[in-house]
């Protein structure tokens, strides 16, 4: 019998995907690239072409695949019991490592999802302050809800504060529910809490917008909106959780929350997320303390799983490391640079946004600062970029490279070869 090759055998499972999966995919990536391994800060596809990978499973493997220490600490539960649905030890301790690490957080309750933490979290604001409206910011990813897909991408922009849904199946009037502002705008932040603040249940942000970082003051001075008019402020640190430090972007930018979402690097390559904040407002989970009134249900299957949280004990313990975060923070500000200087030397505007360990390359003449600057950016040149780096085996989402501690000097250099043969085959006008 001949053997199958490997491209005959991933032709064979696309054209499997189109036909058992919607648009041929799970949804969160390009269909046509299907992986089969990881280990370290690279990947192979089931044909067995190897890549860079700045995808990392969209953020969670921050210290890279397959690392031993989790992989120890996860073949040592396995023995053990996969799921209880009851409390278990591990996410115990992993509640005390998070407790510890992050400044907002005095409690911590577990989801599966990112998008689940962000539900929870707002509902637990509405159910405190017993009000309907959320502030959100135009751009801002807050999960798949009905509430965190209002605005996040749309391609029609309405006059602030008016929200946009980016959704089918989205009721009418969770546009109502939802006011919406341009990030890094505190005058228009402050404008629309002034008039709406009788009004708002909580504000949510991410403190490092998708690929912008915070303006000097702006996180603080939201801050200080939120503790003048008494509204539970929201950071949405599923993505920014322990990456750019140690204790999330509340630590790295110095600006502490109310209440923090959390998800991807917490549960070390597993499915875990998590709401954590203070205890006054955390106490909508215990109906002995707030009374059937103030009891905000919450149950999740998985939620706390004993795989995910050692994983994520494990993952968290070398990133407590003295210098964990120095050649991660190292090499992305080296790529940055380096490619900042390829867009000179090959005459193609352009600019890296972003903190070291997450950024991007934006075909634009001005570092945006908020959504609708990241819209005048050169999206055509972008996706031209893009496809030319996968050729050249390097794996990256439509935006974002998200560097991983295990990426090392081989991986930069090929990096930075892709790069400049993608600049290189730029069409010229």
């Amino acid at each position: 019998m001949d053997s199958i090759s490997p491209s005959d055998a991933e032709a064979a499972l696309a054209q499997s995907a189109r036909r058992v999966l919607p648009a041929g995919s799970f949804g969160n990536f390009a269909p046509e690239v299907i992986l089969r391994e990881g280990k370290g800060g690279r990947v192979r596809d089931v044909a067995g072409r190897e890549y860079v990978d700045y995808l990392l499973g969209s953020g969670p493997m921050f210290i890279g695949h397959g690392h031993p220490e989790v992989l120890a600490a996860v073949q040592a539960q396995l023995p053990l019991g996969t799921t209880f649905f009851a409390t278990s030890e591990p996410g115990i301790r992993l509640a005390e490592v998070l407790v510890e690490a992050l400044p907002c957080a005095e409690q911590v309750r577990y989801v599966s999802s990112g998008s689940e933490a962000d539900r929870y979290a707002l509902r637990v604001a509405r159910a405190f302050r017993k009000r309907d409206r959320i502030l959100k910011f135009e751009g801002g990813y807050h999960g798949m809800s009905d509430w965190g897909l209002m605005s996040l991408a749309p391609k029609q922009l309405a006059n602030f504060p008016v929200a946009v849904p980016d959704s089918a199946g989205i009721p009418k009037s969770v546009r109502d529910e939802v006011l919406v502002a341009p990030f890094n705008d505190l005058k228009t932040a402050r404008s629309l809490i002034a008039e709406h603040h009788d009004e708002l249940g909580g504000i949510i942000l991410e403190p490092f917008q998708r690929l912008i970082p915070p303006a000097p003051g702006f996180l603080q001075g939201m801050r200080e909106l939120a503790t003048q008019y008494g509204i539970p402020l929201i950071f949405d640190e599923v993505v920014t959780g322990f990456r750019f430090c140690y204790g999330g972007a509340q630590n790295y930018y110095g600006v502490t929350p109310d209440l923090c979402t959390l998800g991807k690097i917490i549960g070390g390559g597993f499915p875990l997320a998590a709401i954590a904040g203070r205890a006054d407002l955390m106490a909508h989970f215990d109906c002995e303390i707030v009374g059937d009134d103030g009891f905000l249900m919450q149950v999740g299957t998985l939620s706390g799983n004993p795989i995910a949280s050692v994983a994520g004990l494990a993952t968290l313990e070398v990133l407590r490391r003295p210098g964990a975060y120095d050649g991660v923070f190292a090499m992305g500000r080296r790529l940055m640079a380096e490619m900042e200087g390829l867009l000179r030397r090959h005459g193609v505007p352009g600019c890296a946004i972003g903190e070291p360990p997450l950024f991007d390359i934006v075909f634009s003449d001005e570092a945006p600062r908020d959504y609708r600057g990241m819209l005048r950016a050169d999206a055509a040149v972008q996706k031209h970029v893009n496809a030319v780096l996968r050729k050249h085996g390097i794996l990256k989402g439509d935006s974002k490279y998200y560097l991983s501690t295990a990426h090392d000097a081989r991986d930069e250099a090929q990096t930075l070869e892709a790069f400049d043969a993608a600049l290189k085959s730029l069409p010229r006008g």
